[in-house]
């Protein structure tokens, strides 16, 4: 089996404890020839001090892109010595799965960013409001119900 791409899925995350502030959930998955798609990582994520209504779809796509690593150097480690221990890391994780995926080409292959229905719908309605807010009137309705 051949890896064809990387694809991270930002999610809302159910668990923030403030619900009208952004709180993202990254998992990463490895997508094979196959069209099976392997999970890499799922404990990534962050959280926002800026609310919903500020949040856009390129925002989420970026930062997604960062919090799913590879992470930044600390101490004495340079960036590549990062990067080559986090594809390294990816690349044990698919072999604890009886996959020989070599990290020298997870490195290199094309990395999307999908964002779950639930995310837009809430970038959405947030969007709306906030607009809508501007205006002197508010209207909850998503605009992916109109």
């Amino acid at each position: 089996m051949k890896a064809t791409r990387l694809v991270t899925i930002a999610d809302l995350d159910y668990h923030s404890s403030n619900k009208g502030r952004i709180s993202v959930t990254a998992r990463l998955a490895v997508v094979l020839d196959t069209g099976r798609d392997v999970l890499l990582l799922d404990d990534r994520g962050w959280s926002s001090t800026a609310t919903w209504s500020e949040a856009s779809e390129e925002d989420i796509r970026e930062t997604a892109l960062v919090v799913v690593g590879p992470d930044e150097p600390s101490g004495d480690q340079t960036e590549e010595d990062m990067a080559a221990d986090y594809w390294e890391y990816l690349g044990e994780i698919l072999e604890r799965q009886d996959l020989d995926i070599d990290p020298a080409e997870l490195r290199e292959l094309p990395h999307e960013v999908r964002l779950s229905q639930r995310l837009l719908k809430r970038i959405g309605a947030a969007t709306d409001t906030a607009t809508h807010e501007d205006q002197g009137v508010t209207i909850r309705q998503s605009r992916l119900n109109r």
